[in-house]
């Protein structure tokens, strides 16, 4: 990769992250899951989630690949399972709907009851959901030499640090959060997040029709 590329791949992959992993749309949740905590016990439970997150992102971005060969899955095939997977997202989050793909209602509630949610249902599924994980191992199939690797790496830290800061600062309420502008940034970021997985789907035909030319 030379600096042009890296460049664009820096951009692809924390847009992306950001945007799947959507630290935004759980503060609400994230609320109404800790209502009897002081702004001091949300802030550790935010740390927590966020910490476990960037752990859950970067073992499956070190680890795809091997887990795909240990079940017999192909990256074009896992591209574009991925892509239908974020398209799900990204049309609920053009309606301004938390995605089901994310967590349930039922893990939202469940999640309200217990008296930790840091690792579940914050952690997994609220950010580091099947959207995010199928990110990451894209990619990382994407990311060319040690200098792209170390770029994913270095953006899934950046976006769990920015998920962090976005969960402290709502550790005394979200009065910041303006429902209008919520909806209106929900919809411009499943809009980005829409073409990302086109694109993915994309590559992963063109690398099966690639593969059966060469068959042929």
């Amino acid at each position: 990769m030379n600096v042009h590329e890296l460049l664009e791949f820096s951009l692809l992959a924390l847009g992306s992250l950001f945007v799947i992993v959507d630290p935004i749309a759980a503060v609400p949740l994230f609320l109404a899951m800790t209502p009897h905590d002081t702004p001091a016990q949300r802030i550790r439970t935010a740390r927590l989630a966020c910490v476990v997150m960037a752990g859950v992102l970067l073992l499956f971005a070190v680890a795809g690949r091997t887990i795909f060969k240990f079940f017999g899955i192909t990256m074009p095939a896992f591209q574009i399972a991925a892509s239908i997977v974020l398209l799900m997202v990204a049309l609920d989050m053009l309606r301004a709907q938390r995605s089901r793909v994310r967590e349930t209602e039922e893990e939202t509630t469940a999640g309200a009851a217990k008296e930790d949610i840091a690792i579940t249902p914050l952690a997994v599924p609220m950010l580091a959901g099947p959207g995010a994980i199928s990110t990451v191992i894209l990619l990382h199939n994407r990311a060319e030499g040690v200098a792209g690797q170390v770029i994913l790496y270095a953006s899934i830290l950046v976006v769990a640090l920015a998920s962090y800061l976005i969960f402290r600062l709502s550790a005394r309420g979200a009065q910041w959060l303006n429902p209008i502008a919520l909806r209106v940034t929900s919809r411009v970021m499943g809009l980005l997040l829409a073409a990302v997985a086109v694109q993915f789907l994309i590559n992963g035909v063109n690398e099966v029709r690639a593969d059966w030319v060469s068959r042929d």
